[in-house]
């Protein structure tokens, strides 16, 4: 049976409140119950950000980084410094979707990098938006083409909320997309573009049964782009629902 692990919040999430004061919110995110994020802008402070996270018990399940070439080992590097082992392309531009012929060269870049992170330890991910939904090449949603076209080795983390905005049954596109999908993005709201985030479970997203569809993601990354309310009580209120109703973790 496939092992969950207690549920992670993005740090995106808290980006505002990071600026003013990042010891204190990761302490605040810690005595919310959270143990594990996921790390972004991940070069900024490298050094820092472990020492704060360490200082608040905080570990890292994976972390976000806009990947190019002669980036490749730095970001290798600050993995280590982490101490995570996955890391994962947070976007790549709606036009490399626009054909087949844009999504397998990006498939190609992402299996190269794959393999040369797997040399390292290390795994990759691709994380999607709405537009990879959205975009229909060959009669199915291009994160579906892409997906065929990636090594075993690329993982992908399904952003729930996104793939929703995009028009997709969830559900039924993470069946489709089966054991490759290893981590969700979990977040909930009006599923309209512009409109704010809810609390997970507050809002018009079947989440129970989204990850029922998807047993294969051991990671459940709450993240909320933008909230009318308060957002750590938000992310807090978003813990409590998740422990209250995931299966099997």
């Amino acid at each position: 049976m496939t092992t969950i692990n207690p549920p992670a919040v993005q740090l995106y999430t808290l980006r505002e409140q990071l600026a003013e004061d990042r010891p204190g919110v990761l302490a605040q995110v810690a005595a919310l119950g959270y143990r594990a994020v996921e790390a972004y802008d991940v070069l900024a402070d490298t050094d820092g950000l472990r020492d704060d996270l360490a200082r608040a018990g905080l570990t890292v399940c994976s972390m976000h980084a806009m990947l190019s070439g002669e980036q490749t080992d730095e970001f290798v590097a600050t993995a280590r410094t982490l101490g995570t082992d996955t890391v994962i392309l947070p976007y790549a531009p709606p036009e490399r979707f626009a054909d087949a012929a844009g999504i397998g060269e990006l498939a190609r870049e992402l299996n190269e990098t794959a393999r040369r992170f797997a040399d390292e330890g290390l795994r990759l991910g691709y994380h999607n938006h709405e537009f990879e939904l959205s975009t229909i090449v060959d009669g199915r949603p291009a994160l579906e083409v892409l997906a065929d076209a990636l090594d075993e080795r690329v993982l992908l983390e399904v952003d729930t909320y996104w793939a929703a905005v995009g028009g997709q049954d969830v559900p039924a596109l993470l069946r489709r997309l089966g054991d490759r999908v290893r981590y969700l993005h979990v977040k909930d709201g009006p599923v309209t573009k512009d409109d704010p985030n809810t609390a997970v479970g507050a809002g018009r997203m079947p989440v129970t049964e989204i990850l029922a569809a998807s047993p294969s993601a051991t990671w459940h990354v709450v993240e909320l782009d933008r909230c009318a309310t308060d957002m750590l009580t938000a992310i807090g209120d978003s813990l409590g629902w998740l422990t209250e109703h995931r299966q099997g973790a």
